[in-house]
């Protein structure tokens, strides 16, 4: 079988990946959490996800019933570590939503004219109207973390996203947006676990890109672009919440009720929704470099 960019990820992986990520990932067993600061050692059971899976969907489709009915206007942020489980906790957030109420956005590489543009005007341009839900597959952020990783903004463009970023999201807040961002955080074995996963899995391949396979190379840039990034944009209007996703299915089920929590509507059911765990849940202090935090 090809394998996409001529094998590169498991190249990383034989000859230059940390050796201590190399053990992890080959004495881990499928279900194990092989990071070892994360504060569960194997993922959650299936019936216990489902279960809370199918709660937490009803009140999404509680939710996207009040929205439509008052016109209220929700943007959701996902962020995080490349494979993180992004694409992963959106699936489940509309699995069972109405595609004209809620809608995802990933946008791809800017063009000429974009270039040009106001940095967030194109992401403007993709807001929630009234009675309107839009999940972000990746922001504004580029610019704090991935641009700066690989050099596609200066310095004083990236320096002028953080002097602008915490009064751009205040105002939408002002209008009356319900603005909430999610950052997935996974650990750096987890990370080349999944990623030679998709490079063997024919169904998954066309999920990776020359960024992920030279995002491997460069943990530790990220690592420091992440920490200041959480640091210089997590205003009060519109704090993180960061999410420790090694474990996909309790991440998915922490992702669905921090949006839940952070919005009031007709029929929401505070016990039914829960608590997001507080072990993987929580404000940027959760996070740290290595990914287990």
């Amino acid at each position: 079988m090809s394998l996409p960019f001529d094998g590169a990820i498991s190249r990383y992986y034989n000859d230059e990946a940390p050796e201590a990520v190399r053990t992890a990932i080959r004495t881990g067993e499928k279900k194990d959490i092989i990071d070892p600061g994360f504060p569960y050692g194997e993922r959650m059971e299936r019936d216990a996800y489902d279960d809370a899976l199918d709660r937490l969907q009803l009140q999404l489709v509680r939710l996207q019933a009040d929205v439509k009915a008052t016109g209220k206007r929700l943007a959701v942020v996902f962020e995080g570590r490349d494979a993180a489980g992004k694409g992963g906790a959106i699936a489940r957030f509309t699995r069972n939503l109405n595609p004209r109420v809620c809608r995802t956005v990933a946008l791809s590489k800017p063009t000429e004219r974009e270039q040009g543009e106001w940095y967030f005007q194109r992401y403007v341009e993709e807001l929630p109207s009234a009675g309107e839900i839009v999940l972000f597959d990746r922001s504004w952020y580029n610019r704090g973390v991935v641009e700066k990783v690989f050099g596609f903004c200066t310095d004083a463009e990236r320096e002028r996203f953080f002097n602008q970023v915490t009064r751009f999201e205040e105002m939408l807040v002002n209008d009356g947006i319900v603005l909430v961002k999610l950052w997935l955080n996974v650990g750096r074995a987890e990370q080349l676990r999944r990623f030679l996963a998709r490079e063997h899995d024919p169904l998954k391949q066309w999920k990776l890109s020359w960024i992920d396979v030279e995002g491997l190379k460069r943990w530790d840039a990220y690592s420091e672009a992440i920490a200041e990034t959480l640091a210089r944009s997590d205003g009060a209007a519109a704090p993180w919440t960061v999410i420790r996703a090694d474990d996909k299915r309790r991440a998915r089920i922490a992702a669905i009720q921090a949006v839940l929590s952070r919005i009031d509507f007709d029929g929401k059911d505070e016990a039914a929704i829960g608590t997001p765990d507080p072990k993987i849940c929580g404000g940027v202090d959760l996070w740290d470099s290595d990914g287990n935090g």
